[in-house]
């Protein structure tokens, strides 16, 4: 399975940014999908995540500005970010469980993007 993460970029803040991540997975609809970044000097951290019946959890920095969904047709999972902050600077990393979870703890995730990252001006 390949994921691809993609949407990065400068962004002022206050601002909007959506990612995507696009996999090559047949059965993606199966698959629970997350969400992680993880800033200078930090370690990874949960952003959110979406189950394969849509139940979705949030970090408690980013409930209420950032919204997970999926889309099953086009293989693609998105995050859109609203009223971004500095601290929200991160590369960001889709992740997929095929348990189909969507769980925030990162080591049930057997496959991982390779990051798109966020720039939040101040």
């Amino acid at each position: 399975v390949q994921l691809q993460a993609s949407g990065g970029g400068l962004v002022q803040a206050g601002g909007s940014l959506r990612l995507s991540c696009t996999a090559s997975a047949r059965a993606f609809g199966t698959y629970g999908l997350g969400w992680f970044r993880q800033g200078p000097g930090e370690e990874r951290e949960f952003v959110s995540s979406i189950s394969t019946t849509g139940k979705t959890r949030y970090s408690e920095s980013v409930e209420g500005r950032f919204t997970i969904s999926r889309d099953n047709a086009k293989k693609t999972m998105y995050l859109q970010m609203n009223s971004l902050k500095p601290e929200d600077t991160a590369v960001y990393y889709c992740a997929a469980d095929t348990h189909g979870y969507g769980s925030a703890g990162s080591t049930v995730y057997e496959y991982w993007g390779q990051g798109t990252l966020v720039t939040v001006s101040s």
